[in-house]
């Protein structure tokens, strides 16, 4: 999983806008190293391929500064669902919506969460990353796929925008992640 996380290091420098919509788990580049640990142990149990996570986690470390540091921009949006979603223990859930409610203030981030009972226009759709209007990257079970075609990437960025119409920001969700916080106990 290390050499995946370095070989799209080049796409995350070059990358200024990131449109990210998240339906199962958090954006690689706000997790935190708890967080993506207990993710990653998960993902190569379930795989059954070698156990790098230590070092994997390191790489999406380094890969994940884009978010505090150059000229990029993020347009993230979540489903409320990630925020109760319990890939690693109470205590690594805890930093990790600790850290989303600490980077969403940052003026390069815009965050919004679909809270869970929100009227739709788009269905929860599978997890995907737009790079620019260049290349979107969508997450399945076994693969990531990446998407260069025009007509296809107006399509996504088409349902981000669709779902970012569904999502609420700023304090309202900042309750959400609060809430979520909460139910931890």
């Amino acid at each position: 999983m290390r050499r995946v996380h370095e070989r799209t290091v080049p796409l995350y420098h070059r990358t200024r806008s990131f449109r990210v919509y998240a339906s199962n788990v958090m954006p690689g580049m706000l997790q935190t190293s708890g967080y993506a640990t207990g993710l990653l142990r998960s993902i190569t149990a379930f795989q059954g391929t070698p156990d790098d996570v230590a070092d994997a986690v390191w790489a999406r470390a380094q890969r994940s500064r884009v978010i505090r540091e150059g000229d990029h921009r993020f347009a993230l949006v979540l489903e409320e669902t990630v925020l109760y979603y319990r890939v690693s223990d109470d205590a690594a859930m805890a930093a990790q919506l600790e850290h989303v409610l600490s980077v969403m203030g940052q003026p390069n981030v815009s965050l919004g969460i679909i809270p869970a009972r929100a009227r739709r226009t788009v269905w929860p759709l599978e997890a995907f990353y737009a790079f620019d209007d260049q290349q979107v990257a969508v997450e399945t079970l076994t693969a990531e796929i990446n998407l260069t075609t025009p007509g296809e990437i107006r399509t996504y960025l088409r349902a981000f925008s669709e779902l970012s119409r569904s999502a609420v920001r700023g304090a309202e969700a900042r309750a959400l992640i609060t809430k979520a916080l909460a139910a931890l106990g």
